[in-house]
This record gives structure tokens, C-alpha cells and sequence, in this order.
């Protein structure tokens, strides 16, 4: 399990390996000495990131401020992170994940009332090298969205990409496997795994703060590694599934509320598709949690979560057309496009929390 300290010099989060009693800044390249690993505690909420250093022509930091203005709401702030990638030119390209985190963001903004100063995009698209959904920009990114957080806010973080998954070795997977996501560059450096995942957004969420990850990947079922997941049949009755480690690794909060929905179970995969939208590819599970929105299936978690399915189900059953409504709306405002899977494909959208509740009385709001 990885920690989190301070550079000595800087100030950077950095992540301390297990047992290790000394590390090097990647930004300053001073050398932070540990007396005792096991004491080291998260860095306050009031660093930031990146550290004050001389002029740059570049656009600035996203990381080096709260959202400006005074909070959207009297409840608190709102506060998102979106991240869609496309791996273009590479083997792994995707057709429909840019798409995913524009609509997303046109959600947010004209339903849920998030102020676009909020919201960080990580896209290939973006010209700000620190908008470009590499794992060094995604890692703070998942710093900057909890960062100072307060009761009452909400944050939200949607992902749109590849996901993985890679052998356990510590004992807190019920199936032996920790679920992963592949950051534009992790052919040379690596996936985040579902415990980094869980350490840096989870578990820091403090009584009042609820957090919302909506995960369009492959194997994510259990990607935020929270304690209970809502094992649903097709005619929509469910049980919550415990998943805390045996071995007695904290994997919840800090006392806030932190809800996931995910593109398929943890053995599953999920579609980049055509098959949902005649005008352009999506992910299927983006296309469908937006769809059940608008769509007016968003009074509950079990609500969305069963439109969510059924759509699914009959797109894989029908070829795929279910008409957009108001989701196809938004997609005519985008200029990127492609052809991408048909239909037929498989997947089981998913439901995970930091606690049971019942699914079909809690009501949903971000």
C-alpha cells in the first residue's frame, strides 16, 4: 500500500513505496528521508500542486487553485474531473471516449449546475500539458478533486478509456485481481491500480463530502475498491455484496459518502460502440447513464441503474437502435465521430458504495 508525503523541498505530493524509507522528487530532485513510514500521514489539504516555481509561457496550472467564485450552491461547492482517451494512432485507439467526457461535461453544466470553472477536462484535445491525460496528470487531478473539500460538497469524477486488470497480491480482492486504469501513456508508465484509486479519492472523503465516479472501462465493476457492490438480476431485485478486504486493509472513508457506477462487472468488458447512436461512437455505458438522465429515469440509483441496463440489453439484443432523444441531441453538437463496434456486445453496468442503502428510495443527485 502506498503512502503519501510531502517533498521536503517542494512541497509535491509523493507517493512512498511500501517500506521505504526515502524518495526522490520527480520536480525538484530532492531527496525526502523517512524516519518511520508507518507515520507518515496524507498531506494537508492545502498544498497545492504545481509548487511555486520561476514564469512560464505555458497556461497555467489547473492544480494551483480552488475553482474562483463564490460556491454554486449554498451546500457547497461542485467539483469534477473528466477524463476521455482516445490512445489515437496507437493500437489501442478508441473511437468513442472523447465523445464521453464532452457530453458528460454538457451534463454536468446545463443539468447538475457544476460551473464549467469546476470541472477539469484530461483529453487529448487539450493544449495545456497539464490537461493531457497522462498518469502524472491524472494522479493530481485525483489530488485536485478532494483537495480542500468541505461538508457539502459534491464531486464527481467520470473516466472514459481502456481498463485492466492485473494479478493481487495483497489479499483485498475477493477474486484475486486489483481492476486498473490505462492512462494515455501506460505502455511505459504503468496503469493506476484500483488500491492508488481508493487511497487518493476514497478514502480522504471527510463526513458531509460525497463523491460520484461514473467508470466507462473494461473490468471496473470494482475499480474505487469500495466495500459493497449491488448484485442486481434482470428483474431488478438486488443484494449488496460485501467486498471489505478479509485481511482488514481500510478501504472506506473518512466518514463522507462515495457512490460508483461502472461499465461492467469485473470479468466483463465494456463497448466502444456505434450501435447506440447512429451519428458518432460512445462508450455504451456513457451513452446509457446520460440517456437514463435525461430521460427522466434519474429520481433513484436503482432507477438509473436498471435503465442503464435494459438499454444496454436491448441495444446488444436489436443492433443497437434505441434513438437518442435528448442524448442524441447532445451528440450533434460534436465534430468527432467514427464508426465503431456493433451491436451484440455484453456487459452489465454496475453499482458499488461505501455502504448499503436501499436502491429504489435513495434519491440521486450530484
Amino acid at each position: 500500500m502506498f503512502m503519501l508525503i510531502n517533498c521536503s523541498n517542494c512541497r509535491t505530493p509523493l507517493q512512498l513505496p511500501p517500506g521505504a524509507r526515502s524518495i526522490r522528487c520527480a520536480i525538484c530532485q530532492a531527496v525526502t528521508q523517512i524516519a518511520d513510514p508507518r507515520a507518515v500521514n496524507p498531506p494537508p489539504a492545502t498544498h497545492h500542486w504545481p509548487p511555486p516555481g520561476p514564469p512560464s509561457s505555458a497556461s497555467p496550472s489547473p492544480y494551483n487553485h480552488a475553482p474562483p467564485g463564490p460556491p454554486p450552491n449554498p451546500h457547497g461547492r461542485k467539483k469534477a474531473v473528466i477524463v476521455g482517451i482516445s490512445y489515437r494512432y496507437s493500437r489501442h485507439e478508441l473511437k468513442g471516449c472523447l465523445n464521453d467526457a464532452k457530453c458528460m461535461r454538457y451534463l454536468l453544466i446545463n443539468k447538475f449546475q457544476f460551473p464549467e470553472s469546476s470541472i477539469l477536462m484530461l483529453t487529448e484535445e487539450e493544449t495545456d500539458p497539464y490537461r493531457i491525460p497522462t498518469k502524472y496528470n491524472m494522479r493530481m487531478a485525483l489530488y485536485w478533486l478532494v483537495q480542500g473539500c468541505q461538508p457539502g460538497d459534491s464531486l464527481l469524477f467520470h473516466y472514459s478509456g481502456h481498463g485492466s486488470r492485473q494479478r493481487n497480491y495483497n489479499g483485498d480482492e475477493i477474486d484475486g485481481y486489483d481492476e486498473t486504469l490505462c492512462p494515455l501513456d501506460f505502455e511505459t508508465q504503468g496503469m493506476i491500480v484500483d488500491d492508488e484509486i481508493n487511497a487518493t479519492i476514497v478514502r480522504p472523503l471527510p463526513h458531509g463530502v460525497k463523491l460520484h465516479a461514473i467508470i466507462d472501462a473494461c473490468h471496473s465493476g470494482t475499480v474505487l475498491d469500495l466495500s459493497f457492490l449491488c448484485r442486481m438480476n434482470r428483474s431488478g431485485q438486488y443484494s449488496w455484496e460485501d467486498h471489505r478486504p478479509r485481511s482488514g486493509i481500510m478501504k472506506g472513508t473518512s466518514g463522507g459518502e462515495a457512490i460508483s457506477f461502472s461499465g461492467c462487472d469485473d470479468d466483463q468488458t465494456s463497448a466502444d460502440t456505434s450501435a447506440l447512436s447512429k451519428i458518432t461512437s460512445t462508450g455504451a455505458m456513457t451513452f446509457c447513464f446520460i440517456q437514463a438522465i435525461e430521460r427522466g429515469h434519474g429520481r433513484t440509483y436503482g432507477s438509473i441503474l436498471t435503465a442503464m441496463r435494459a438499454a444496454i440489453r436491448e441495444a446488444g439484443g436489436s443492433g443497437g437502435d434505441l434513438g437518442g432523444g435528448v442524448v442524441t441531441s447532445l451528440l450533434t453538437m460534436l465534430v468527432t465521430g467514427g464508426s465503431g463496434i456493433g451491436g451484440g456486445f455484453r456487459q452489465e453496468p454496475q453499482l458499488t458504495a461505501c455502504q448499503p442503502f436501499d436502491v429504489y428510495a435513495k434519491p440521486f443527485s450530484l
